[in-house]
C-alpha cells in the first residue's frame, strides 16, 4: 500500500498531466488531508503527511468496539494500522485477517510491509522489560525502520552488553529499556556515540514506585545525549527512534 505522501504525489502528477479533473483531484485528496468523523473518533488520515508518523490507536481505556471502528477506518483508507496496549479480545473483535497480534507487548498491526531503512537497536535490561522493548521494536519497524534486538543485557551482568558492543556500533539509534534502578541507559550512553533513547519500565520492587525510580535515574544520567521517554512508553521511543534513524 502506498503511503500518504506517495498518494499525494500521484494525485498531483495526474492533475498536472491532465489525466484527472480538478474535481476528481479534490475528491481524492479529501481523505488524505482531512479527518474522518466516525462518531466515537475523528480519524486523522493525513497525520503521516504532516508529521511523518501516522495516527496510532491506544487501546487501553477504550471500549473494544470503538478501537475496532477506528482500526477499520484506517484499514479502509491506507491498508494499515497499529494498535498499542491491546489484548486478544481487541484482536478478535477486528475480524481483519491481515492483522497480526503480539501478545507479549499487546501490539496489533496490519499492513507493515515495505523496505526497511537504517537500523534501530532495542536493548532490554531484563527479561521482564521485553514487553516494553517489543512495543518499541514493533513500532519502529511498522514506521519503516530496520530493527535489531538485544534482550536481557542489564548491568547485573555487564559483560553481556560489552560482548555485544558491535551491535551498538552498527545502529543509527539505540533504545534502552530498563526497570529497577534504571542504570543501563547510562552505561550504553557511555559506550556509544549514537543517540540513546531511554525507556523506564514499571518493573521493580516497592521502592521503584512503579518505574519512577528508573525514570528519575535516567533523567539524571551523567552520560550526555540521552532522551528519556515516559514510563512503559515503548511506542514513543519507537517513533522517536524512527525519526532519528531516517533523517537525511
Amino acid at each position: 500500500m502506498p503511503n500518504d505522501n506517495a498518494k499525494l504525489k500521484r494525485i498531483l502528477s495526474s492533475l498536472s498531466g491532465k489525466e484527472i479533473t480538478l474535481h476528481e483531484a479534490m475528491a481524492a485528496l479529501k481523505p488524505i488531508i482531512h479527518y474522518e468523523d466516525i462518531g466515537v473518533a475523528k480519524v486523522d488520515h493525513g497525520r503521516t503527511m504532516r508529521q511523518g508518523i501516522p495516527e496510532v490507536i491506544l487501546a487501553k481505556g477504550k471500549h473494544i468496539e470503538d478501537v475496532a471502528a477506528v482500526a477499520k477506518s484506517m484499514f479502509r483508507q491506507s491498508g494499515k494500522f497499529l494498535i498499542t496496549k491491546a489484548d486478544k479480545q481487541v484482536y478478535d473483535s477486528l475480524g481483519i485477517k491481515q492483522a497480526l497480534f503480539y501478545p507479549r507487548s499487546g501490539v496489533i498491526m496490519a499492513g507493515e510491509g515495505g523496505r526497511k531503512k537504517g537500523k534501530v537497536l532495542i536493548v532490554s535490561a531484563g527479561t521482564a522489560d521485553i514487553s516494553v522493548a517489543e512495543e518499541a521494536a514493533l513500532t519502529a519497524s511498522f514506521m519503516g525502520s530496520g530493527t535489531e534486538t538485544l534482550y536481557d543485557a542489564g548491568v547485573s551482568g555487564l559483560h553481556r552488553i560489552l560482548m555485544n558492543r558491535h551491535l551498538l556500533d552498527g545502529a543509527r539509534c539505540v533504545i534502552v529499556v530498563a526497570g529497577m534502578e534504571g542504570a543501563l541507559p547510562s552505561v550504553v550512553g557511555a559506550l556509544t556515540d549514537k543517540p540513546v533513547i531511554a525507556v523506564p519500565t514499571s518493573v521493580g520492587y516497592g521502592a521503584s514506585f512503579g518505574g519512577i525510580a528508573a525514570l528519575l535515574a535516567m533523567l539524571n544520567s551523567c552520560a550526555p545525549g540521552i532522551a528519556v521517554m515516559n514510563i512503559d512508553n515503548g511506542f514513543g521511543a519507537g517513533c522517536l527512534a524512527h525519526k532519528i534513524n531516517t533523517v537525511s
